[in-house]
Parts: structure tokens; C-alpha cells; sequence
């Protein structure tokens, strides 16, 4: 699957390394496909990994969060992290019990966290609404100053990146493949329902195009 090499030797795959991609469009796809990803961490000593909502600005992917937060005020000091995000594509079923596998498309990636500040700041959040639904940051009541305020983002460079993709069906022994057994996939994709309106909601107020048309 690969095309480049890997960036360093720590996201060379080594046990099916066939299944290795370390092109950006592949990367940056996974990573743009994914509304939740990991971050991997220490805090005194021990290891911690976060989910969050996360986004990507070009060679950058970006997080935020409260700024109580203790993931955000350990990391915006610049700390190694793990960043990594998976979609789980399907369930492979073989003849053989230990050929059973699944379908996926992961990234991993390895930097030093960046606080992101002042205007900057403001357009990643910005983006990160956006890329949530195009026309919800004109729509939505602007942020307060002390929104502003409460609010850290986090930034880490994709210098040191792979991606794992296991698109196909595994391999299985000539033996197995004469057994009257049933081998195949079950195909698995997320899926969005018809919006819900808040109970709250005054009548007479109509759903905008970017809520209706929302789909991941």
C-alpha cells in the first residue's frame, strides 16, 4: 500500500508492514474522515490517553478543550504526545478461527504539543466549527471574551506519521480454503438519523440547511 518511506523508524510498520501507507493524501483522509481521535500523554509519570474532538490545518492537527482542562494545561507547554484516530471498516469471518480479522483505517503520529494563541487561536477555532458543518459559525451567536478566554487549543505537527490500512480479506491456507466453511465480511460504516429538535425550541424557528443536510 505504501508509496513513501517511512518518516523515522518509530512509525515503520514492522508486523504487516504491507498494509503500511505513508502518503499525505492517505493520512490526511483518515485523520479528515474522523470526528474523535486519541492523545496519548504522561502526567506524572503515568500514561494517559484522552479521546477528544480533533482537526486538521494543513501540516497541523489541532484539539481544544476548557482551559481547567488538565490534558490542555499539561500539554500547552510542549510535551511529547500520541496522536491517533481509527475507523473500524468491518469484520472479516475466515474458515480458520485464527484467520478472523478486521477492516480498518488507522493513523498514528508522534510531536511535541504547541499552545496556539490570539488570532490564531480564533481561526482554528473558527475552522474546527466549520469543518463540524459549514455555515454553523455565521449562524450560531458569536463567542463571549470570556468564551475566548476559557477556551485553550492544542497543536501538534505531522512530521512523524503513518497510517495502517486493512482494506481486504486475510490470507488463508490451501488446506483451509477446501473446508466446507463460510468465509466472507460484514461490512461496517456509521450512519446519521434525522435530526432531533431540542424540546425546548420555540415554534416557528426552522432548521437550518447545514443541521438538515448534516451527514458524517
Amino acid at each position: 500500500m505504501t508509496d513513501t518511506q517511512a518518516p523515522t523508524e518509530r512509525t515503520r510498520l514492522k508486523r504487516y508492514h504491507w498494509l503500511a501507507a505513508y502518503d499525505r493524501a492517505t493520512i490526511d483522509a483518515i485523520i479528515d474522515a474522523a470526528l474523535v481521535c486519541q492523545i496519548g500523554y504522561v502526567v506524572e509519570g503515568a500514561p494517559i490517553v484522552t479521546p477528544t474532538c480533533h482537526w486538521r490545518m494543513g501540516d497541523y492537527v489541532y484539539w481544544h478543550g476548557s482551559s481547567a482542562s488538565r490534558m490542555l494545561r499539561t500539554q500547552e507547554s510542549g510535551v511529547p504526545v500520541c496522536f491517533s484516530v481509527t475507523h473500524l471498516d468491518g469484520v472479516a469471518f475466515s474458515r480458520a478461527a485464527f484467520d478472523h480479522n478486521i477492516l480498518y483505517r488507522s493513523v498514528m503520529a508522534f510531536g511535541k504539543t504547541e499552545l496556539v494563541e490570539g488570532e490564531e487561536k480564533k481561526t482554528a477555532l473558527e475552522a474546527f466549527v466549520t469543518r463540524l458543518a459549514p455555515g454553523l459559525w455565521g449562524y450560531a451567536r458569536p463567542p463571549t471574551e470570556q468564551e475566548w478566554k476559557a477556551s485553550k487549543v492544542i497543536r501538534m505537527k505531522l512530521d512523524e506519521v503513518s497510517a495502517k490500512v486493512a482494506a481486504g480479506l486475510p490470507e488463508e491456507d490451501e488446506a483451509d480454503m477446501a473446508l466446507d466453511l463460510w468465509a466472507g465480511h460484514v461490512p461496517v460504516r456509521m450512519v446519521t438519523d434525522a435530526p432531533v429538535p431540542d424540546p425546548k425550541l420555540r415554534k416557528g424557528i426552522a432548521m437550518p440547511g447545514f443541521v438538515a443536510a448534516f451527514r458524517l
